[in-house]
């Protein structure tokens, strides 16, 4: 397929209902839908292969001059509007969700079309392509609408207008008078369930859509927000909140796979998991505005893998799980489908759950010692499994490891992999000495100061001034000057003073290396090559971690450009990729979470630096 096939990532907006996600195009199109969960095979997946993939899509016959994308608000209910000589039509996507851990939730994609002005004649093709476009699947004609039947996964598409078979489609012609409505509703059932004889009709389209409003807005009115950024921080959590999985509290790095991070490039990696480090940045960015339910949600997802944690080589916990909790994720490619504009290969799971990564502890057991402070508090039960978890990384702390970012070029002794095992021991020593809970406290203190001295003297470079990705072998011995913007974090997480000058020194060698006006690289390949083919754009992440970092180092007025800079960065609706292109073009998987918790932390803490 050419180039033109494919929408920009950016061209798109997230709708869902807590359990599954979808990406709407500014075309119409849905391009990206798996079902019935976040991990769950594609149905519609044209973002991966425009020829193969699948997709729903509706759109107006004549030319369209214009296109406008936009959240109903307070909402992640999605409106696209088209604009053309013949007049004006708006497609209002949403999932309906109608209340918390509902029991009785059916899984449906509402799409209803209104003319707004003028007479309109639009088309609609609903082409699944079920299990990744591997399967086949039979389409039945039911009065009201079809039934698109697969092996595993069955769909039913009833709409108002009339739709007919074409080859594996359905496909249909109507018309629209001004304020007239058409509406289509898709609904999944796994494994020959039966769907509901009653179809929703107009009425009951709206009873649902206003259902979904006030569920939308009574969960944003948690929000204890008040700062200078408001929109842009509630859209974030409210993105964060699409990408939890309601029914076990599981929260996902991204609701994609296989989005690249250089266009024909092979860094194309599948983010529907759980990461630990993920979740737990994400648990304290919804803490930190007020959403309690959530980060006891995720706390009961988290102890149920601290009770099953067991050391295989790599620690005893994962980098990452299923939504259920498996840790067994392997990589397939996906040989069949050609990858965004290109970017080959596609692949399924993530081999990279397999890898050692120490930092997942103290980003972990730092959102516990969060949720101890401003939640419900951890049971004994948690506590025992902490500790003993505790002990095996005081035995294992000083050991190579692949870190944060992931790199497959074999294990590494990694600055900040020791900051964070610092940050496990010291709130681990913390939440004992707030409540009086039991622990070895000497020990724990004897080894927190050793990590401490550890990265002070040998993950600083004494000739350039500045922390580095790595460890030199030998204390204040040589170090291989190599940049890392996750030193960054140091004064986030209590381990120096944002006064400090090796942690301002740091601050000026990454802004000379690392930064791109507000755009900031994680590290720099080919100094430190990663295993990895190709280059990579600019870590979102990593550029508001640059935004706190000024703003808790004194340099506001820097931050707060460098804040207002990266907003713009975001795409129509207030998404953001993985990565940013050098054009400003998004990259990566999309949208992700650590990107959007990053925003929210570091607009809470500039408003505060800003009084």
């Amino acid at each position: 397929m050419k180039a033109e096939d494919y929408l920009p990532i950016a061209e798109h907006g997230l709708i869902g209902d807590l359990r599954t996600a979808a990406l709407v195009g500014t075309d119409g199109r849905v391009d990206w839908f798996c079902a019935p969960r976040f991990d769950s095979p594609s149905v519609f997946a044209s973002l991966l292969d425009a020829g193969k993939g699948g997709y729903w899509e509706i759109a107006p016959s004549c030319q369209i001059a214009k296109r406008h994308q936009f959240y109903f608000p307070d909402t992640n209910i999605l409106v696209t509007r088209m604009l053309t000589e013949d007049g004006i039509v708006e497609i209002q996507d949403f999932m309906p969700v109608l209340r918390a851990r509902d029991s009785e939730h059916r899984q449906r994609l509402v799409r209803r079309v209104v003319n707004v002005r003028g007479r309109m004649r639009m088309s609609v093709r609903v082409a699944p392509r079920m299990n990744y476009g591997r399967d086949r699947h039979t389409l039945t004609r039911v009065p009201d609408g079809v039934v698109f039947s697969g092996e595993t996964l069955s769909l039913s598409v009833r709409s108002t207008v009339r739709l007919d078979v074409e080859g594996d489609d359905a496909y249909g012609e109507f018309e629209l008078s001004e304020r007239e409505t058409a509406l289509f509703v898709l609904e999944a059932a796994a494994d020959g369930a039966d769907f509901p004889e009653e179809a929703v009709g107009p009425e009951a389209a709206e009873v649902l859509f206003d259902a979904t409003v006030a569920f939308w807005r009574r969960w944003l009115s948690q929000s204890g927000y008040t700062g200078r950024w408001r929109e842009m921080v509630h859209r974030s959590a409210l993105t964060l909140k699409l990408l939890t999985h309601e029914p076990t509290g599981a929260v996902i790095a991204a609701p994609t796979l296989g989005l690249p991070e250089r266009i024909g490039g092979g860094r194309n990696w599948d983010y529907r998991y759980v990461w630990i480090r993920d979740a737990a940045f994400s648990l304290y960015a919804l803490l930190r505005l007020g959403f309690t339910d959530e980060a006891e949600a995720f706390i009961g997802w988290l102890t149920e893998r601290l009770r099953t944690a067991t050391d295989r080589g790599a620690g005893p916990l994962r980098v990452m799980y299923s939504i259920d909790g498996d840790a067994h994720l392997p990589e397939e490619v996906l040989g069949h489908l050609e990858g965004y504009r290109g970017s080959y290969p596609v692949r399924t799971g993530n081999d990279a759950s397999g890898q050692r990564q120490l930092d997942i502890y103290g980003e972990l057991i730092d959102s516990i010692y969060l949720f101890n402070k401003h939640g419900g508090g951890i049971s004994h039960e948690a506590w025992t499994d902490l500790c003993e978890i505790l002990d095996w990384l005081m035995d294992n702390w000083d050991t190579a490891d692949e870190s944060i970012w992931e790199t497959r070029a074999g294990r590494q002794h990694h600055t900040y992999s020791r900051l964070m095992c610092w940050v496990a021991v010291e709130r681990m020593i913390r939440m004992a000495r707030q409540r009086g809970l039991p622990g070895d406290l000497g020990r724990w203190t004897e080894v927190r100061d050793r990590i401490y001295h550890a990265v002070m003297s040998r993950g600083w470079d004494p000739v350039a001034h500045t922390f580095v990705q790595r460890l030199g072998a030998e204390p204040d011995g040589e170090v291989e000057t190599i940049l890392d913007a996750s030193a960054l974090l140091m004064p986030m997480v209590k381990f120096i003073s944002p006064a400090d000058q090796r942690f301002h020194s740091t601050v000026a060698a990454i802004r000379g290396s690392l930064v791109a006006d507000s755009l900031v690289f994680r590290y720099d390949p080919a100094q430190a090559p990663d295993g990895l083919d190709g280059t990579e754009g600019t870590f979102s992440i990593c550029s508001f971690w640059w935004v706190e970092a000024l703003a808790r180092s004194g340099d506001v007025e820097e931050a707060r450009v460098a804040l207002e800079k990266m907003f713009t960065y975001a795409n129509h609706v207030g998404l953001y990729a993985e990565q940013i292109g050098m054009t400003g073009e998004h990259l990566g998987n999309f949208p992700q979470a650590f990107t959007h918790l990053a925003l929210i932390s570091s607009a809470i803490n500039l408003d505060r630096a800003m009084g």
